[in-house]
């Protein structure tokens, strides 16, 4: 029971710091997709797009290429502080973040393309600049959906394998995830454990899907 509770209250951790990790860059991001024409702007969103629909074992390869000792920023790290990412927890994170990024960044440019670009060009001539107007007129009229999104990637966070165990592996009480756990427990024979993650990881995630669903169709009416 202990180990259960371990397992889950750090998925759950690993999903909920990834998500606020991501936040920021995920909601801007997703504005300025939504708001401004720029050079190379099909080219930011193909790369956005790219990890739902590559495999992602190979996200979690290039991760690994990436971060090991050998690869240009984990042995920088390494070398430069004696830090170590990979098969580690900062991995786990780290993957999960990249995972769940693109999903965040969609249902924000959703969100900010649901405002009324009017509402804001009248707040502009009644004196409010652009950053006021971003945080008193837009932001509080994109929430729910921004709000959506961030349970959407969480969500997503919980699910993460294919990267995870490419980069992070499974070494219990370390990167032992739910998802990470429950090929573990499959591979051992030991079925009906296994199937007890997958009821907790299926109510986990049906709550914070359902309301993200809730909070979108809020926003709609």
């Amino acid at each position: 029971m202990q180990e259960l509770t371990h397992i889950t209250l750090f998925t759950v951790a690993v999903a909920a710091l990834a998500t606020v990790l991501i936040l920021p860059f995920g909601v801007g991001l997703g504005w300025l997709l939504a708001r401004k024409r720029w050079p190379g702007k099909t080219l930011v969103e193909t790369l956005v797009a790219l990890p739902l629909v590559i495999p992602p074992v190979a996200t979690g390869l290039i991760l690994l290429k990436l971060l090991g000792r050998r690869g240009p920023v984990g042995g920088w790290l390494h070398e430069r502080f004696g830090v170590d990412v990979v098969f580690t927890w900062v991995a786990v994170v780290l993957a999960t973040a990249i995972m769940a990024f693109p999903l965040l960044v969609r249902t924000a440019r959703v969100a900010f393309e649901g405002v009324p670009e009017r509402l804001e060009q009248v707040a502009r001539t009644l004196g409010a600049g652009r950053v006021r107007v971003w945080w008193t007129v837009t932001l509080p009229l994109a929430r729910r959906g921004l709000l959506a999104g961030a349970l959407l990637a969480f969500a997503r966070g919980l699910g993460e394998f294919g990267a995870t165990i490419m980069v992070a592996g499974y070494v219990p009480g370390e990167t032992a995830t739910l998802s990470l756990s429950i090929y573990h427990l499959v591979q051992l024979g030991r079925d009906a454990e296994a199937m007890g993650l997958v009821a907790i990881s299926a109510a986990i995630a049906f709550a914070a899907v359902w309301t993200g669903e809730l909070l979108v169709r809020r926003g709609r009416t």
